[in-house]
């Protein structure tokens, strides 16, 4: 699982400060969250391949978040993209995005399939044979969703002696690896625990931003891998929180500690910072493994 920062601070671009935006590739796929000005252009800068990303996850309709999109849907459009494009977003999403294109006269030449939002409780959005993606209800002055990307189970790992001893036919390999028992020609049942190790941990992201505080959400997260969680303010701007409906670095990690996150990364800071030390130190008195996101920065989970 990896992870690339393309943008990540609050409210309008800067010289050298990009609005949200993330590329996260996990068991082997590749999603965009949230499309800020300018995505198309860090995308290009970190090298990511255009025809990999097959879905786009915006959290909400401020513009910080999405003012990108119909951009990089009308480059896909002139570079001559064939495959289908999914986009995921508040109800509203495809009629911003539509409206744009008809008035432009730019209809893509490629399919573009909008799946809108409105439920307030989780719900899986995505799922094929090796991840789900979940919503993750927030609060903030709009409708808002995080996401939760979660790898399945993988096949166990053979222990290839073993599976020699018992000169076990190649046929039930692959059996084996999904868990279940061999029974032999002289009817002796071999457990699948002895031959086989238990598969890699599974792996999961949590993206949450915009949002309040909002310690509700630590049940749906729990354990999980990674946890981006917004950090717009410090606590000695705190009283801004409750009228923006935004978070501090401290209550970031608070909400990281209650999920028992592996590791808590802050991001989409107020540009009225200069010195984004004082975002990670804050947090550090609450929870230990805390990473400040950067643009163009990549985090890798193995």
């Amino acid at each position: 699982m990896q992870l690339t920062i393309l943008g990540c601070y609050a409210a309008t671009p800067r010289t050298y400060n990009h609005t949200t935006s993330q590329v996260l590739n996990i068991a082997n796929h590749m999603f965009l969250i949230d499309c800020g000005e300018g995505t198309q252009m860090q995308l290009r800068r970190q090298k990511v391949k255009f025809s990999r990303i097959k879905h786009v996850f915006i959290s909400h309709l401020h513009g910080d978040h999405f003012f990108g999109l119909i951009g990089l849907v009308s480059t896909f459009n002139l570079l001559g993209r064939e495959t289908d494009l999914h986009i995921y977003g508040p109800k509203g999403i495809k009629e911003i995005i539509t409206l744009q294109l008809k008035m432009s006269k730019s209809w893509t030449g490629y399919g573009l399939y909008f799946h809108e939002l409105s439920s307030n409780s989780p719900e899986l959005i995505f799922e094929n044979d090796k991840v789900t993606v979940e919503t993750i209800p927030l609060d903030h002055r709009v409708y808002t969703n995080g996401y939760l990307f979660k790898e399945k189970e993988g096949d166990r790992k053979l222990l290839m002696n073993e599976v020699l001893n018992y000169d076990i036919d190649k046929a039930y390999y692959r059996s084996i690896k999904k868990g279940k028992d061999v029974t032999l020609e002289d009817g002796t049942l071999v457990k699948n625990e002895l031959l086989t190790s238990a598969p890699p941990p599974i792996k999961s992201y949590a993206f949450c931003s915009d949002t309040a505080y909002l310690p509700s959400i630590t049940n749906q997260i729990k354990g999980v891998t990674a946890l981006y969680h917004e950090s717009t303010f410090l606590e000695s701007h705190e009283h801004l929180c409750k009228p923006t409906k935004h978070s501090t670095a401290k209550q970031a990690a608070l909400i990281a500690k209650e999920a028992e996150a592996k590791q808590l990364i802050l991001g989409h800071y107020s540009t009225r910072y200069d010195d984004l030390q004082l975002f990670k130190e804050e947090a550090e008195t609450y929870f230990i493994n805390v990473t400040l996101a950067e643009d163009g920065k990549r985090f890798s989970f193995d």
